[in-house]
């Protein structure tokens, strides 16, 4: 390299590149500690949120971290039952969203795929003719849908009465600190009846919008009526 363009680098750097890393260091924190999304791969959380969804993080929710750590500045609030949350798995690192369905000191069952919390069983409704709309035809040829009232917040449920799945379990106390988390297809879903309780500092924040889809089946063709969808 020439030394007139040795020079002309050194310029260039001098008059915009420190500002680049700062702009660089500033988006990055941002996404690290306030606000991020995530692309969701598998349809682990249908009907609610499909494959080829991103969804919006809020992590402000629940408290302040010090960006790129999980060391925690301040706490306004923890993760209620009936909320959808992103978190670190507690297996392998992997971000995963999923909904929260115990919070410590709840005692959670399960028995046929209805769920028990604090020894009640949990209501379920057949899903209405609108909500049932919404959802992919390619799904509802293969799955029930209800919907599920989890502490007065209603969501919808999937179910694959064809496909084994763990739907029955004894009673468990969920520990202090400590959250237990399941999908919303209920039949296909790697939650905390596999890989167990998630603690209060793997919990990344907390999802509530789709800010744009993707259909994975379909050629990658965006689905623009979930854009901005809120999740339930």
């Amino acid at each position: 390299m020439s030394k007139n363009w040795k020079q002309k680098l050194t310029l260039l750097w001098k008059g915009w590149g420190w500002s680049l890393v700062i702009a660089i260091l500033i988006a990055t924190s941002f996404r690290s500690a306030i606000a991020d999304w995530n692309d969701v791969p598998t349809g682990s959380m249908n009907p609610t949120i499909l494959a080829g969804d991103r969804i919006f993080v809020n992590k402000l929710a629940y408290d302040l971290r010090v960006p790129f750590t999980t060391w925690r500045l301040a706490r306004w609030d923890n993760p209620r039952r009936g909320e959808i949350v992103v978190f670190f798995s507690p297996v392998d690192g992997t971000r995963l969203v999923k909904r929260v369905i115990g919070v410590p000191g709840d005692i959670i069952a399960m028995h046929g795929n209805r769920l028990y919390i604090n020894g009640k069983a949990l209501r379920y409704e057949p899903i209405d003719e609108a909500d049932l709309e919404q959802i992919p035809s390619e799904l509802q040829a293969r799955h029930l849908f209800f919907t599920e009232d989890l502490s007065g917040k209603t969501h919808p449920v999937m179910l694959t009465p064809q496909l084994p799945s763990r739907n029955t379990f004894a009673p468990i106390i969920v520990p202090q600190g400590q959250y237990f988390m399941m999908g919303d297809n209920r039949d296909n879903s790697a939650d905390s009846r596999f890989f167990g309780f998630v603690k209060r500092e793997q919990i990344v924040g907390k999802a509530t919008t789709v800010v744009f889809s993707l259909n994975y089946e379909h050629y990658f063709l965006p689905r623009s009526d979930r854009f901005w969808q809120q999740l339930q």
